[in-house]
């Protein structure tokens, strides 16, 4: 029979075992950091370089139809003769404006309404937590398509769109997490020191509750992308001459057997996007947090 350790000795044990593998897990997580952060930052150097330069108009019709690539046209050209190339570009630069658009508009009204639902309290508070459920529990891709419809197809309808749909999920969890912050032993002090509603929230709440809501933030800003593509594929989206990477599938779908290059390269690119900001925001909220690093 083996010999019984100590208590004392099953504890250095446990102890470390649970530390051994923590400088692995960190070097995994800044590997996925830093390689979101390429991902994302390759995306945005795109969009910033299409506002200066492209190599042809989008409008640019003068292409043969569907060539192959070149060094005169890098990914081809689409059914109708235009650069491919030219297009992602427009088509990133659309993808973070309505991204960045969504997000903030999301946030613009989620943040307030998640606040007032955490100070209320009684009828008031479940008439809002009712009807964020209600908001939440329809799909996101379907409200933005009925405020799309009623309101007709642009660029920036279908970025209110996407952020009035969102907001409710930014509400929720603003009022989760401020409702847990507010029952902290700090707020009673604050309050019988004489700080009034907003004074707790600027001085408590929003600091605590800021690395959270960032996060899922940057997490709604990959489901605002790919709800502004499906709503270009579909036709709601931005119209033309808005090059839309949905809007680049829909229209290679018909030709994806002789130029496959057409719909694979808006593919990649858009899940590039997502992928980069799923991982940037994951290595960031170890970094916000360090307790939630800790205990990864």
């Amino acid at each position: 029979m083996s010999p019984q350790r100590a208590p004392e000795d099953l504890a250095e044990v446990d102890l470390s075992e649970t530390q051994a593998p923590a400088p692995r897990a960190r070097k995994r997580r800044s590997l996925f950091l830093i390689a979101g952060l390429l991902m994302v930052a390759t995306i945005v150097l795109v969009a910033i370089v299409s506002l200066v330069w492209l190599p042809y108009d989008p409008s640019d019709t003068s292409g043969g139809r569907l060539e192959s690539p070149s060094l005169t046209h890098w990914l081809g050209t689409d059914r109708l003769g235009r650069d491919l190339f030219t297009q992602i570009m427009v088509g990133a630069r659309i993808a973070i404006m309505v991204g960045v658009g969504a997000v903030a508009v999301g946030a613009a009204f989620g943040v307030p309404i998640g606040l007032a639902a955490a100070f209320a309290h009684g009828w008031l508070d479940d008439v809002l937590s009712a009807g964020m459920d209600i908001m939440i529990a329809f799909p996101l891709l379907l409200l933005a398509m009925l405020f799309v419809a009623v309101t007709g197809a642009s660029l920036l309808t279908v970025t209110v769109a996407i952020g009035l749909a969102v907001s409710a999920i930014v509400a929720r969890l603003t009022r989760v997490v401020s409702k847990r912050v507010l029952a902290q032993q700090y707020i009673t002090a604050a309050r019988t020191s004489g700080t009034g509603s907003l004074g707790i929230v600027w001085q408590h709440v929003l600091p605590n509750i800021w690395p959270t809501i960032s996060v899922n933030l940057g997490l709604l800003f990959g489901v605002a992308v790919l709800a502004e593509a499906s709503l270009s594929y579909l036709g709601l989206g931005a119209p033309p001459p808005n090059s839309s990477w949905g809007r680049l599938l829909e229209e290679a779908q018909s030709t994806v057997v002789t130029a496959p290059l057409g719909a694979i390269a808006p593919g990649v690119v858009l899940v590039i996007l997502v992928i980069g900001v799923n991982l940037l925001v994951d290595g960031l909220r170890d970094v916000a947090d360090p307790t939630l690093a800790r205990t990864r």
